[in-house]
């Protein structure tokens, strides 16, 4: 601290920094909705070309309809064909959602930056990779050559810091002027040029480095996952803890897409992250998901119960409309954002109770060997679409938990909300019944706008 800065006025400045950097991690993880809402119509075309839906073992007892093995094959590439390019989606969707007022040559600029990152760190992996590089490669006759198909093995991540690039120099440059025998390149046709040299420069450096640090996050997702109940308990707990911050869909990203490795034997392909590896039939996969089914689907719905029956009689109308939608939207979907925002703030204890039970089923789950995965949330969608898949497993103790959860959340809130008198919404005073009603129906509807990130499961 220089000698005429104030105590106070290095306090202020701290408390900016730190609100900035705050501000940046909330815009980005928002930014990442935008590729996580794919997921549901890839999730969903991928389950459903499997064989034992549309598959050869689902039609196997039709007569005539063996034609939809082929329906099934379209069907399932479908859906791969978005799990594959995930990297690419992340680019750029998080390129425009993290650019303020982006448009189209946002999007072209992340596009061109990350073809030129995939294909220079896949060549920098073939030729000093070490297990990495043997990923990239395909042995012909002639020796090993680049598997350019290949989804590359920073996954996601490669992904991210491509798009977060792309929109802090699309910000930065889109209305540089240039001299005028250079024009034509200037504003936002300078962004994607720009972009592919610094792509190139970003490559270069992954390619040098990603083989050590890669196998740092991949020893930290072992760590984990091999923790197991606890593992999956911590990170029941953070995802609910960061959620009033909306920081939890960074960590997702981590978990879903990057943590853990799974080779399919058939094809040999590599998958990377908790919903990846579960999709591709991972016997050991969804340990970290399934707990969320008995909290998203039944316990909020419990709580939203217990919201709507402590309301003051004069708004319990009202509330109720407003609860028991968002029971069913958390119950269908998966989206618990209007449930969780009415006692977040209002009732922090409540918010206290709620991220211990979501650790518990986490660790509960986990601990008996329940799989159970998603593609988009843990509601009733992504429960009927993977009950019958090889490797989900413990279904009944899933489901049994989420009607446990259901009476618990009611009963513990209930008790909570009229011992400690706590102002969830409708519990205003009297006189405040009109505008108290409007600030819940407000609330209810920003939380649950999947633009602003919905829940899903965080």
């Amino acid at each position: 601290m220089s000698p005429d800065q104030s105590p106070a006025a290095s306090e202020r400045a701290t408390a900016k920094r730190s609100s900035t950097s705050l501000a940046v991690l909330q815009r980005l993880g928002r930014s990442m909705m935008m590729p996580i809402a794919v997921l549901p119509a890839a999730a969903l075309l991928l389950r459903l070309g499997q064989p034992d839906l549309l598959g050869a073992e689902g039609v196997a007892s039709w007569p005539g309809m063996s034609w939809m093995e082929t329906v099934a094959g379209v069907v399932g590439q479908a859906g791969n064909a978005l799990f594959e390019a995930m990297p690419l989606l992340f680019a750029v969707g998080v390129a425009i959602g993290f650019a303020k007022r982006a448009d189209g040559s946002t999007a072209l600029a992340a596009l061109v930056g990350y073809l030129v990152f995939d294909r220079v760190t896949k060549l920098l992996f073939f030729e000093r990779g070490g297990e990495i590089g043997e990923r990239v490669t395909l042995v012909v006759d002639s020796g090993s050559i680049v598997n350019w198909g290949v989804k590359n093995p920073s996954d996601v991540l490669g992904g991210i810091v491509i798009g977060i690039v792309t929109a802090l120099l699309w910000q930065r440059y889109h209305r540089i002027k240039l001299p005028t025998w250079l024009g034509f390149f200037g504003g936002r046709r300078f962004v994607p040029i720009l972009m592919a040299a610094v792509a190139t420069l970003i490559a270069v450096f992954f390619g040098l480095v990603w083989p050590t640090v890669g196998g740092w996050i991949n020893d930290l997702g072992a760590w984990i996952i091999g923790a197991g109940s606890v593992g999956a308990g911590i990170y029941g707990v953070i995802n609910r803890l960061l959620l009033p911050l909306g920081l939890h869909h960074i960590v997702n990203s981590i978990v879903w897409f990057v943590f853990g490795e799974y080779t399919d034997p058939e094809t040999g392909t590599v998958y990377l992250g908790e919903i990846n590896r579960y999709l591709a039939g991972d016997p050991t996969a969804g340990g970290f998901l399934s707990g969320f089914f008995p909290v998203l689907m039944f316990g909020l719905p419990g709580a939203a119960l217990a919201i709507w029956r402590c309301a003051h009689p004069s708004q319990r109308a009202n509330i109720g409309s407003l609860m028991v939608a968002a029971a069913l939207t958390a119950f269908v979907t998966g989206i618990t954002e209007p449930i969780e925002y009415a006692f977040i703030f209002a009732a922090p204890v409540l918010f206290a109770v709620h991220i211990v039970l979501t650790g518990v089923a986490m660790a509960v789950l986990n601990a008996i060997d329940a799989h159970l995965g998603f593609g988009f949330s843990a509601g009733a969608i992504d429960l009927l679409i993977n009950a019958t898949k090889s490797n989900t497993t413990g279904l009944v103790w899933i489901l049994a938990m989420g009607v446990a959860y259901f009476f618990l959340y009611y009963f513990v809130f209930m008790f909570l909300i009229r011992k400690m008198n706590l102002p969830t919404p409708g519990r205003e005073p009297a006189e405040d019944d009109g505008t108290a009603a409007g600030a819940s129906g407000s609330g209810g509807t920003d939380g649950g706008d999947p633009a602003r990130g919905g829940d899903r499961t965080g």
